[in-house]
């Protein structure tokens, strides 16, 4: 479950407020909509969708998370407001209903790596999804502050394949765990782990946003 953790003495104590009905929403994106409007995006576990939910207390409260409007495979995501006011999200455009590629977790092939993941969901054990292809990175446009985002181009392509830990080899092909922040003179600027051997970056004129 993801959970928010806000300070008003400069750090010195914590209080944590649960998101409600998070379980599998993980590696919460919070953004500022101005004001006391935030909205938040999260890594989807089971492989589906994007989730989102919305703040309109300055954080301390949060609607539970729903599926937004992109896939994802269970990878990071990255998304940042842009000068502008539109929302610019980086993320794989996959999903577990487009690959029947699985593995039983992220280090399967490690001894003594990550044990399985499972949930309880309902009442009925559900587990997390893995091996579900990581690519095409896309960048995707929201210009009506996260309700959709209709505008997407692919900033690389292949098959992503992540089904195997060994990058040394190529074998394993994925485009995963971006960042996304953009200048003052609006130039976006992205980054992202690239076949997990190394950092690729790429830069963005404005006018090339879609």
């Amino acid at each position: 479950t993801a959970a928010v953790l806000m300070s008003r003495d400069g750090g010195a104590s914590w209080q944590m407020h649960d998101i409600p009905d998070s379980i599998g929403a993980v590696h919460m994106n919070i953004l500022s909509l101005g004001g006391d409007g935030m909205i938040a995006f999260y890594r989807n576990r089971f492989a589906e969708n994007i989730l989102s939910s919305r703040s309109s207390d300055g954080g301390e409260t949060w609607s539970a998370p729903e599926a937004a409007d992109l896939p994802n495979n269970n990878s990071s995501i990255q998304a940042a407001i842009l000068n502008d006011g539109a929302i610019a999200m980086v993320y794989n455009h996959s999903n577990a209903a487009m690959s029947d590629a699985r593995r039983q977790s992220l280090y399967d092939e490690i001894e003594g790596g990550e044990a399985e993941e499972t949930a309880v969901v309902a009442g009925n054990l559900r587990k997390a999804v893995w091996g579900v292809p990581r690519a095409p990175l896309s960048l995707a446009i929201s210009r009506d502050g996260g309700k959709s985002f209709p505008h997407r181009v692919d900033l690389d392509t292949g098959d992503g394949l992540c089904l195997s830990n060994n990058s040394k080899d190529s074998l394993n092909r994925e485009f995963s765990y971006p960042s996304i922040v953009q200048g003052g003179d609006g130039t976006v600027h992205i980054a992202y782990t690239y076949y997990r051997r190394a950092i690729k970056y790429i830069s963005l004129a404005p006018q090339s946003l879609p």
